[in-house]
């Protein structure tokens, strides 16, 4: 099915210069396109795919596509054919897990067109051969940066390339950075996709540049909001606590490389995984400090933001439920809080947090402050500045009416999360209404401008009232606590059911001699006391922001409508009469303002990538004028991200243009190498034949059967790579087939604790043996973590598995009684599954080939064919894990039953003549068991 070379009449919409250059490109070889986000790459994919859809009698296959990314492709290439009326045009077909049948998939295949599968399914068709490499026209690799050499992608691509040496294959990726990391990466990485050119296109590319800097710029006006005092306040703060605690961090675990271990990188967004990444190898032998640290650096990341986003009672409450979660039980001596919580920093976070939301008048004696609080519900900065960026958008469209163009007069304002959209939206609707009280607190501001005082009352009058249940909730919870609480007088120590008060001898000395407990707004363990409003406090704030009338009058957010009557009262909007507030979402953001075509962007967050599509699709369009507000907070954490990530980016893209100047040719003319024929023959002779030895020789590779479930693991890849032929199918008894004699059932470390939990593992050693003469459980760790059990023991210094009831609980003793019951199970410990590879390869040395067939015939009923066992995979293994439930009476319900539905709703006596009384009895009581009852 070679592609048909004839010139198509085919349309394509690329108007950018670089767009046409990369599509011809791509159009004359195969290569590696790495391009900056935002410039269009699902676009440049769509067109491409076209340009080969049109054409027809085409077998494509799309790898590595998200099930949006399916959506979008799929409507392009439907859009894109009306658009060309190509007859031969078929458009994308999604194979996923839905979509099982083979036979259905087989006849899919033999006609042609785009698919696009999903790695597990396509891995599995390309070695049985139900899909035939030598068929396929092409490949389309997306998210190139994924193909590792242990991923699926690149077995896809190896099995791909071994049988097909003429077909395409084109890889895609707009994430520059995995290809600077480690040894000459780009190298490696177009090897793993057997590629030898890299095509590079920056947002710095001179025919980038060109193209979007041309006469069609759209007019950016850049707004820099100054942060609140308060703000910035506990910004300094928040950063002050990452400080300290990447300086504890250090203290606590030299050695590792910690250059990177700095306040700038803690800004990007994966810092704290990167932390972790490095101390993940020795996780277990890490103090709890340095994991409550690791921990603590996310929550603290994620305030960093929350502080921009979030208006300051939403904060407030977070702040709560964070001290909340990180405070330990009171009348427990364990010293579990985080080591922020004792700086003075947090105890400023803490309290300029409260003074954003009320204060009091008099000035602070604890007693003074009950009488008078007030509240201040201080505003985002950015809020009054987007009443102003509509009010002036609205002047200028009464007083110099635009001309008409192609754009709705749309208004979009993006932001970066679901939170931000719904505080905006709620802000946009109540900035008008002003709520009057009897002592106006706003005298000094003027009438009519917008605030949002109406919403923050509102969320004030939410937040007391969810305080007060909080209170009460951790009141209920630890009741039991309160005798521990020794001189709580203060009613907030005694209301607030965790405010971690050690008892009195446990208290930590500071120097001069004082106790910490003496500061006010601190633990007698000198961490930041939660503070919990009195009574009357409350009560006077509710006084304070009681509904007026006019609060009241306001309509409640619509949850059901049922829209019988709904010409009477629902209208379509004009476009240009509406506000549409979105939230960033990658490529997706490009169908929103293709869609909305808006006039005014209001760009809430800075986002690079969201620029350049603004950029492209200002130039892609000769009539759409657009006018974008850029906001962002002068000084704060948002502007140093937004600026760090297009360094970064930068910085990436220069690395790999260095390194494919300097890069030798990758050589990719076979996948495999071929084989030395002498190699092949040695591979399997036997030197050693003293003692009465046979000489075998066979050139035939050596063969595996894998079941099917297996491929979710890198295992398989590595041992094709290593020359063995992997045939997989569906197995009931081991998951790797050797040889006739051997078969290996393999367990990751927590999938052996869960089967140990539920008791599986007994059954499939137990079915093993009935099977095969050597039965091996292989045990595999994760290559990037420690070789050692010690991680997953349950010595949490607790003295449970001294404790003789509880011995079993430990894993080591588990698999002493696992060897105990089956003495001749072999057990295989595997460091990585690059050393299981190797360990295979050794075991496969003078054993017979295994027969796929009598492989899956094994555990089967012997009087029926494979092929009529056909049951529905997911209903038949919940079935296996219902107590009661055996292998061999498991078939008789599968048969006589239709769904599980069914069998929950038997009796025991329609039961019993299927798999008998005492089964019948577990299975029945299982189904029927009060869940909330646990006793029963």
């Amino acid at each position: 099915m070679s592609a048909n070379n004839a010139p198509q009449p085919v349309k394509l919409s690329l108007p950018l210069e670089y767009q046409q250059h990369l599509f011809q490109e791509l159009r004359g070889e195969d290569e590696l396109v790495v391009i900056a986000k935002g410039l269009g790459l699902m676009r440049l994919v769509t067109n491409l795919l076209h340009s080969y859809d049109a054409a027809g009698n085409n077998l494509i296959i799309v790898v590595g596509a998200e099930e949006r990314e399916n959506a979008w492709i799929g409507e392009a290439l439907a859009e894109s054919a009306a658009v060309s009326m190509a007859p031969k045009a078929r458009g994308l077909t999604v194979v996923n897990t839905d979509f099982t049948s083979v036979a259905a998939r087989e006849k899919m295949y033999a006609k042609g067109g785009i698919y696009s599968i999903t790695s597990r399914i396509l891995v599995v068709d390309l070695l049985t051969t139900l899909l035939d490499p030598e068929t396929i026209t092409g490949l389309i690799v997306l998210h190139a940066e994924k193909v590792i050499a242990t991923s699926l992608e690149a077995f896809i691509l190896r099995v791909y390339r071994q049988k097909n040496k003429k077909g395409f294959l084109k890889a895609f990726s707009d994430n520059p950075d995995p290809f600077t990391i480690g040894f000459s990466p780009l190298a490696t990485m177009m090897r793993n996709m057997f590629l030898r050119k890299a095509s590079l296109w920056p947002r710095f590319h001179v025919t980038v540049a060109s193209s979007l800097e041309g006469k069609k710029k759209a007019e950016v006006i850049e707004l820099e909001i100054p942060m609140t005092d308060t703000m910035k306040e506990i910004q300094t703060a928040i950063m002050e606590c990452v400080e300290v605690s990447i300086h504890e961090l250090k203290k606590g675990n030299t050695g590792l490389e910690m250059d990177d271990w700095n306040l700038d990188s803690a800004l990007l967004k994966n810092f704290d995984v990167m932390v972790r990444r490095q101390l993940d190898p020795n996780w277990h032998r890490v103090s709890w400090k340095t994991k409550q640290i690791v921990s603590d650096l996310t929550v603290l990341r994620g305030l960093l933001h929350s502080v921009l986003a979030l208006d300051c009672v939403s904060f407030l409450q977070h702040l709560d439920t964070i001290h909340a979660a990180h405070s330990p039980q009171p009348g427990s001596s364990r010293q579990s809080q985080s080591p922020w919580l004792f700086l003075d920093a947090a105890h400023t976070i803490f309290e300029t947090a409260k003074r954003r939301v009320y204060s009091s008048n008099a000035k602070a004696t604890a007693k003074s402050s009950i009488e008078s609080l007030r509240p201040v519900l201080e505003e985002q900065p950015k809020w009054a500045i987007l009443a102003e960026i509509l009010e002036e958008i609205d002047r200028d469209l009464y007083f110099e009416p635009p001309m008409r163009d192609d754009s709705n007069g749309t208004i979009l304002i993006m932001c970066s999360d679901e939170v931000t959209t719904r505080q905006l939206r709620d802000y946009l609707q109540a900035m008008h209404v002003e709520p009057r009280t009897e002592h106006d607190s706003k005298q000094n501001k003027e009438e009519h401008k917008p605030s949002g005082a109406f919403m923050m009352r509102r969320r004030l009058r939410n937040y007391l009232n969810w305080k007060k249940q909080f209170a009460q909730v951790s009141n209920a919870l630890f009741t039991e606590n309160q005798k521990a609480l020794e001189g709580a007088v203060d009613p907030r120590l005694a209301q607030g059911a965790y405010k971690g008060k050690a008892p009195a001898n446990k208290r930590r000395r500071v120097r001069g001699g004082g106790t910490t407990g003496a500061a006010p707004g601190r633990t007698a363990n000198g961490s930041v006391a939660q503070y919990f409003e009195k009574p009357n406090e409350v009560a006077d704030l509710m006084d304070e922001v009681q509904m007026t009338e006019q609060e009241a009058n306001q309509k409640a957010d619509i949850v059901a409508d049922p829209l019988e009557d709904m010409d009477d009262y629902f209208e379509l909007y004009e476009m240009q009469d509406l506000v549409v507030i979105h939230a960033y979402e990658g490529d997706q953001d490009e169908h929103v303002l293709e869609e909305v075509k808006p006039r005014y962007i209001v760009m809430y967050e800075p986002d690079a990538s969201f620029i350049r599509r603004i950029e492209v699709y200002r130039s892609s369009h000769n009539d759409r004028n657009v006018r974008v507000y850029f906001m962002f907070y002068g000084g704060s954490v948002e502007e140093q991200r937004y600026l760090a990530t297009v360094r970064r980016e930068k910085d990436s893209f220069t690395k790999l243009i260095k390194e494919r100047a300097s890069m030798s040719v990758v050589m990719t003319t076979d996948a495999q190498g071929v084989e030395d024929p002498q190699e092949a023959f040695l591979r399997t002779v036997n030197t050693r034949i003293a003692g009465g030895g046979r000489l075998a020789a066979t050139a035939q590779p050596p063969r595996v059967v894998v079941d099917v479930r297996e491929f979710r693991s890198s295992l398989p890849s590595l041992l094709h790579g290593r020359n063995m032929i992997i045939v997989p199918c569906m197995l009931t008894v081991g998951d790797y087939v050797l040889s006739p004699d051997i078969c290996v059932e393999r367990k990751s470390i927590s999938d052996l604790i869960s089967s140990f939990k539920d008791g599986r593992l007994f059954n499939q050693a137990e079915t093993m043996f009935q099977h095969y003469k050597n039965p091996m459980l292989l045990i595999e760790f994760d290559q990037n973590k420690s070789f050692t059990l010690e991680p997953f023991a349950d010595l949490s210094g607790n003295l449970k598995s001294v404790n003789p009831n509880e011995v079993p609980s430990d894993l080591q003793s588990k698999i002493v009684l696992l060897t105990l019951a089956f003495p001749r199970l072999r057990i295989i410990w595997s460091s990585s599954p690059y050393q299981t590879a190797e360990i295979f390869e050794g075991l496969k040395t003078q054993q017979d080939e295994p027969d796929p067939i009598v492989a899956v015939r094994a555990g089967l009923d012997k009087d029926m064919k494979v092929e009529d066992q056909a049951f529905n995979l997911e209903p038949h293994d919940m079935l296996s894990v219902v107590p009661g439930v055996t292998p061999k009476n498991l078939k008789n319900l599968t048969l006589e039953t239709e769904n599980i539905r069914e069998v929950a709703n038997m009796s025991e006596a329609e039961l019993d003549p299927f798999i008998g009384k005492e089964a019948a009895r577990q299975v029945h009581g299982f189904f029927n068991r009060n869940l909330i009852d646990i006793d029963d």
